[in-house]
């Protein structure tokens, strides 16, 4: 690994959401922290020719393409950065370890337990950094709850409870995209969202899912195709023109860890009133912590030894001693969605110039996607509980039949 001063050379792959994010991320990272590289984006890559064209003109990039072998391929390009569909994800990633590039893959990290193993192995051969992007671990106040549990605070972990609750897909008729395909996403809400949780869950605690008994329901069957505004918010042209949905709409399921906690886990992008309800609680015997993304910058905190303030105390998390908070602004100044994004390139390039180990690392995202074919497993055969481990098969071609008509 390098620690010199000299520039870290961006290949971006994917125009749409995520790229938008992580271009952002690139190019505010060395301007509010300091770091032993200087990430420079270098190239980016799209689908088609002219979405690609316009979105580079728009977010700087000095050159582009639609052929993602290009970036894997130059000798100028020292990162590829994986923004596309989970499909994808392998054959790129296998590529770019492969060529000796440093990896930063979007979640979930792959489509199967499979290509996830398959990443896992390649990366453990590379002599690289290769990251798995769960941005919800650089929240500054997820990051003190980390620091609070290791530390004791809450325990013994007893109980861990995570909901992540979107309202965005609740119209019937809000329009296919390609999210709703498990051909190209893998799973729904699960793998979308619940994948977050997960991770998050086996993050702060420090212990892995082992087992879990599942549900998976669809409510929607088809929606309408994208219309011709697309660039506009995806207005659909015709409701009638309807495209199936062949992922999960919503998954709930009870998870043993191995440390003997027990996890309550519900994950939904249809729940009314809800824009982006990332919650969690750990409850232990000494004390407890509870987040909610929609504050981001609180984190609740309980002291059980506490004789006379009983109670969760609220606390505000943008003091400069805070993780991350402290290179941003002054005090009760709170932080965005867009700063998760930063803070991931801050600990990458980190990561490359070997000050700080890599988190997550593909093999932890390669833990999660088992815990989510075990979870399609289990919903796949009425709930019955099952084990999470090493070489798992994957989920049935077809988990959700019983639940579409």
């Amino acid at each position: 690994m390098t620690t010199t001063t000299s520039p870290l050379r961006i290949a971006l792959i994917g125009t749409g959401f995520m790229g938008r994010m992580h271009t952002h991320a690139w190019r505010t990272a060395p301007r509010f922290f300091d770091l032993p590289l200087t990430p420079q984006p270098a190239l980016l890559v799209g689908h088609r020719a002219d979405a690609t064209a316009e979105a580079a003109a728009r977010w700087e990039w000095p050159e582009h393409t639609v052929d993602w072998r290009e970036a894997v391929e130059r000798d100028d390009i020292d990162v590829v950065d994986i923004c596309t569909p989970g499909q994808t994800h392998a054959e790129i990633a296998l590529a770019a370890l492969a060529a000796g590039k440093h990896v930063l893959c979007e979640k979930p990290l792959a489509n199967s337990v499979a290509e996830a193993e398959q990443m896992t192995d390649a990366a453990s051969r590379a002599d690289v950094v290769a990251m798995c992007g769960f941005s919800y671990r650089r929240t500054p106040a997820l990051t003190l709850a980390r620091e609070l549990i290791a530390a004791g605070r809450v325990g013994e972990i007893r109980h861990v409870r995570a909901q992540y609750l979107q309202d965005w897909l609740s119209d019937p008729d809000a329009p296919h995209t390609w999210r709703l395909d498990r051909d190209r996403a893998g799973s729904g809400a699960l793998g979308d969202i619940g994948a977050h949780s997960i991770d998050t869950a086996q993050w702060l605690t420090g212990q892995d899912i082992t087992a879990v008994s599942a549900t998976l329901r669809t409510f929607v069957t088809s929606r309408p195709r994208r219309g011709a505004v697309e660039g506009l918010g995806g207005v659909a042209a015709d409701t009638s023109d309807r495209l199936p949905v062949t992922v999960d709409d919503a998954a709930a399921f009870t998870a043993r860890f191995d440390g003997g906690a027990l996890g309550v886990f519900e994950a939904t992008r249809l729940a009314t009133g809800r824009r982006n309800a990332n919650r969690i609680e750990i409850n232990g015997d000494r004390g407890a912590i509870a987040f909610d993304f929609e504050r981001m910058n609180e984190l609740e905190v309980y002291d059980a030894a506490a004789d006379v303030a009983q109670g969760f105390r609220r606390v505000q998390v943008t003091e400069a001693q805070h993780p991350y908070a402290g290179a941003w602004w002054p005090v009760g100044h709170g932080l965005g969605y867009e700063h998760l994004f930063t803070h991931q390139a801050v600990d990458f390039v980190r990561a490359v110039a070997g000050e700080i180990p890599v988190s997550p690392t593909f093999a932890d995202a390669t833990q999660v996607q088992r815990v989510l074919a075990a979870v399609e497993q289990s919903a796949a055969h009425d709930s019955i509980l099952t084990t999470v481990a090493a070489g798992a098969v994957d989920a049935p071609e077809h988990p959700l039949e019983g639940n579409l008509s």
